[in-house]
């Protein structure tokens, strides 16, 4: 795979050049925006890395003169920029992504990887699996060269684990992937997708099933039949595998260039003191300005993230009128003498990360701390999440009516405003209650915490935190993908009762067993095996309570969740309830989320115990 560079910072190019050598890519380097494009339309590349301030011309022209002559490869920009106006700025100039600086080195590969992936997949006539064919050009999957007919779902169900052969695919992410944001269905949904069509490819004759399901995780697609694949040997296209990624290799080369960053900070120093003298000239004024960007972008991906917080704001600072005001070129002074300080500590030692994602989730950040969200950018794909910034509270209002995120983290106080952050969180809250809400902020008053208890916030996060310790927080308010295995028996003799409350837990992935006749009660949950068990209290022959004293006596199913739904709410009734054992209690006439939010909870709740009882033993 042949890949452009276009980078003018010596520093990061040669580390950039390193970094994916060192994972089987060919690279040709083009130090400005003039030289790329000569390169681009003489040469083929299977994807361009652009940077945005690049001499002679800059990123965002280059990639729209491309686009205009009909370039149809990936691009992908590298900039220090992060902005929703930068963003849609780059994307509408024609980039397919983008990567903010300073990046982590494997969020960078995956990204390229993806890109790469997609070439592959727009550039191929057909995809195939054994006797099984799909045409996109077509649109047309055969088997056995008969025809079969295919819903769009199913065509499109079918493409994207044909042009992903080793993926694993949650039953989420193939929502996110072929439905998008507007029409999501539920889970089981995507069941009945990919039972159906098996079934239209076993009836047309492929003997085997083309899928597997992976317990716990979700689906991929098999080895073609026929075919042994050695891992390290090649893959189904008969192409050599990449071999593992030697991250140990990419940490030695940015060791070795972290001693660089040196000679650009004494141009940061030459114009400190030219500054104090009052005779900064343009030239120097401009140099400093250009090196300070460099060193915002890239000292955070060589083991300086204060650095690239230091060099950010000098680059600010920069970016002002030419005649900086006393105060600024004190505050410019102590920048520099802080950023000299900075290069005479240890660098932080990259170490890769394994995470196990599963499934991508959308994250909407409000917070207008550019160092923070910038950090959380270069590190959100490595955790599963598509992340968007809404640095004050209007711009998030317009993100939040264009696509419902999975999961926010808010800050509380915007200085360029008098609103203040608990007023959105009360408006999401209000709007969409089932989403989790992070409140994560500098204020630690006992007001402030109870402010956001009662708004509904889920968790409370105290600043400062590091990326890890944040997004360590979200993962532990998202939905958790084994819930939507679970199983629930309810006990009831209205059948009304028991066909809504079926219908209201049934969306939420969960098998749902009903029954009238209490008497039955003990052969369907010896049959049915479930993880949480809805008890009505008043019911003729055998009712809830001796029903609950009957599970707690058996040395089996004695921890079962239980939760009775009642009409009495009287403190004497409730307590002959938890006393006969119950963990819960829903009044009835039953709201909908109030049942829903109990029966995941305790779910979840009880199935973390058994799982630190298991890690314990």
């Amino acid at each position: 795979m042949k890949i452009l560079l276009v980078e003018d910072d010596v520093l990061l190019s040669t580390a950039l050049f390193e970094l994916l050598s060192a994972n089987r890519y060919t690279i040709d380097i083009a130090s400005n925006g003039q030289a790329g494009l000569e390169l681009a339309l003489s040469t083929e590349y299977e994807l361009i890395l652009l940077d945005w301030l690049i001499p002679k011309l800059d990123g965002i022209t280059l990639c729209r003169q491309l686009r205009k002559q009909g370039y149809r490869k990936s691009i992908l920009l590298l900039t220090g920029k992060n902005s929703n106006a930068d963003i849609v700025a780059g994307l509408d100039a024609g980039a397919d992504d983008y990567v903010i600086k300073p990046f982590n080195p494997e969020a960078l590969l995956a990204r390229i990887r993806s890109l790469l992936r997609r070439n592959e997949a727009i550039s191929s006539s057909t995809l195939t699996w054994g006797n099984l064919c799909l045409d996109p050009s077509a649109g047309r999957v055969t088997c056995n060269e008969q025809e079969i007919p295919l819903t769009a779902k199913e065509y499109k169900l079918l493409e994207l684990f044909l042009q992903n052969p080793d993926r694993i695919f949650s039953r989420a992410v193939i929502i996110d992937r072929l439905w998008g944001f507007d029409d999501t269905p539920t889970e089981n949904a995507v069941t009945t997708h990919i039972k159906d069509l098996r079934k239209k490819l076993k009836t047309v004759g492929l003997a085997e099933d083309f899928l597997e399901t992976v317990y716990g995780m979700g689906y991929r697609i098999k080895p073609a039949p026929n075919r042994s694949i050695s891992v390290g040997e090649t893959n189904q296209d008969g192409k050599k595998k990449p071999g593992p990624k030697d991250m140990t290799s990419v940490n030695r080369v940015l060791e070795r260039f972290r001693n660089s960053f040196a000679a650009q900070v004494v141009v940061l120093d030459r114009a400190k003191t030219a500054l104090l003298a009052g005779n900064l000239n343009e030239e120097l004024h401009q140099q400093a300005l250009r090196e300070a960007h460099k060193l915002a972008g890239s000292m955070g991906s060589f083991g300086y993230p204060e650095g690239s917080r230091l060099a950010r704001k000098i680059e600010h600072l920069l970016l002002g009128d030419f005649s900086l005001s006393p105060d600024q070129i004190s505050n410019f002074s102590q920048l520099v003498t802080a950023l000299q300080q900075e290069l005479t500590k240890p660098a932080v030692t990259s170490t890769p990360q394994n995470f196990s994602v599963n499934q991508t989730y959308r994250l909407l950040v409000i917070d207008d701390d550019m160092t923070l969200t910038e950090q959380l950018q270069a590190e959100a794909d490595s955790w599963g999440m598509r992340m968007k910034v809404a640095p004050n509270l209007a711009t998030a209002r317009s993100l939040f009516s264009l696509k419902t995120p999975d999961v926010v983290l808010l800050d509380l106080s915007f200085p360029t405003t008098e609103e203040d952050g608990l007023i959105l969180l009360s408006e999401i809250v209000q709007r969409s209650p089932n989403i989790p809400v992070i409140v994560f902020t500098g204020r630690d008053t006992l007001a402030d915490r109870l402010a956001v208890s009662r708004l509904g916030a889920r968790q409370f996060l105290h600043k400062p935190a590091t990326t890890e310790q944040i997004f360590q927080a979200i993962a532990r308010v998202l939905p958790q993908p084994q819930t939507s295995e679970a199983k629930v028996l309810i006990v009831d003799d209205d059948h009304v009762i028991l066909a809504g409350l079926s219908a209201l837990l049934t969306p939420w992935g969960l098998e749902v067993t009903t029954l009238s006749q209490s008497q039955q009660f003990w052969q369907v949950l010896i049959a049915t095996s479930p993880d949480l068990v809805v008890l009505d209290l008043e019911m003729p022959i055998v009712n809830g309570l001796e029903l609950c004293q009957v599970v707690r006596q058996d040395a089996q199913w004695g921890d079962l969740p239980i939760l009775v739904v009642t009409a009495h709410t009287e403190a004497e009734f409730l307590q002959q309830a938890f006393a006969a054992g119950a963990d819960d209690f829903i009044s009835k006439p039953v709201l909908g989320p109030e049942l829903v939010t109990r029966v995941l909870s305790r779910i979840q709740r009880t199935r973390r115990r058994s799982q630190l009882g298991r890690g314990q033993a």
